[in-house]
Parts: C-alpha cells; sequence; structure tokens
C-alpha cells in the first residue's frame, strides 16, 4: 500500500503545480492584454468564450470511450482575433468555468486545462495575423494532434484511468486520423471566409 499512497501524494502534488501555474499565468497575461482591449473586444472574447462552452458540454458527441467536439471552431477564431497567450489563457479559463458549472462524473482534473492553453498558444502561433494556407492549418493540426491529443492527453488519462488508458489508446488514435481532414477541411473553409476574414482584419486595426 506504501506505493500507491505515494504516487497518490505525487499527484496531487502535480494537480497543485499545474493549478497555481495556469492561475499566475492567467492573472498576469490577462492583466497585461486586457489593457489593449476595447470594451468590444472584451465582449467579443466572451462570446467566443462562451461558444467555446457550449461546443464543449452541450454539441460534444461522447461515448464511454472517445469523445468529438467542435471547440476548435470558436478556439481558431479566437486565435485569429487575439493571439497565442490572450487564446491560451481564454481557453483555460473556459474550461474550468465549464467543468464548475456543469460538472458531469470526472472531477476536476488540471491537466486538461493545461491542453486547452498549449492548444490556444498553437493556434495563435499559426493563425494570428497570417494567411491561413492550406500548410499552415496542417501543420498546426499535426503538432496539436501529437502533443495534446496524443502525448498530454494519453499522461492525463493514465494518470485518472491507470492502465485502461493504454487499452483505450488504439481507439482514440483512429479517432484523431479520422476527425484530422474533416478539422483540417473546417479550419481551411472558416479561415478563408470572406466575410469572418474582413472582420478579423477590421478588428485588429
Amino acid at each position: 500500500m506504501l506505493p500507491t499512497k505515494r504516487r497518490m501524494f505525487n499527484h496531487s502534488r502535480f494537480y497543485f503545480r499545474i493549478r497555481c501555474s495556469l492561475w499566475l499565468l492567467y492573472g498576469g497575461v490577462l492583466k497585461v492584454r486586457t489593457k489593449k482591449l476595447s470594451t468590444k473586444g472584451i465582449a467579443l472574447m466572451g462570446i467566443l468564450m462562451g461558444l467555446q462552452l457550449i461546443f464543449t458540454r452541450f454539441l460534444a458527441i461522447e461515448t464511454p470511450i472517445v469523445r468529438v467536439s467542435f471547440t476548435f471552431i470558436a478556439t481558431v477564431i479566437m486565435a485569429m482575433i487575439f493571439g497565442p497567450l490572450l487564446t491560451g489563457v481564454c481557453s483555460t479559463l473556459s474550461d474550468f468555468i465549464g467543468i464548475m458549472l456543469f460538472p458531469k462524473t470526472a472531477p476536476y482534473f488540471p491537466g486538461f486545462s493545461l491542453s486547452a492553453f498549449i492548444t490556444g498558444i498553437i493556434y495563435g502561433v499559426f493563425f494570428y495575423k497570417k494567411e491561413m494556407s492550406l500548410k499552415r492549418v496542417i501543420i498546426a493540426n499535426l503538432i496539436v494532434n501529437i502533443v495534446v491529443d496524443i502525448c498530454m492527453n494519453t499522461l492525463w488519462l493514465y494518470m485518472i484511468m491507470g492502465p485502461a488508458a493504454i487499452a483505450q489508446f488504439p481507439v482514440r488514435l483512429i479517432k484523431i486520423c479520422i476527425l484530422f481532414p474533416i478539422r483540417v477541411a473546417i479550419m481551411f473553409a472558416l479561415g478563408n471566409q470572406g466575410l469572418l476574414k474582413q472582420q478579423v482584419i477590421r478588428f485588429q486595426q
């Protein structure tokens, strides 16, 4: 029983460190960035965070093994407008608010908030004030799939579920491969939609 207790204690410290780091980062970045945002920008940020929450909590397709969500649509729009840091921070906050307001069977796990933050950072780096070329969209999604979906989320699931997470990994990998071209197509079409591009450029001026 001693190794089990030690592992639980280490997990508790790990959760605490991630949570503190995320909230310190959130406070520092948001304090600096919101000074540069207009009231319109803050309102738009709130709307996009609300869309993230809706896509994640209400419009996701869930099974006992896999979960399909279109949260990336709101995240990409946010990345195009606000850049990597604010997108990462707001995605983290949206994930936290969602689990607090609409809790499900699993308790809050800060690792997935970190995944949301890294996803927002990656999309912001690739899409903020840049042309949404097909090559750029493919590379961004490859990085998110490998770094976040395959590596980070698998680690979080293993910490929560143990060896069962490894048994589920092939199914998750198939899901990632199937959804990859769908996500690329949606992002490419969204990023090159004329009206949205005009609004993004106008907002950034």
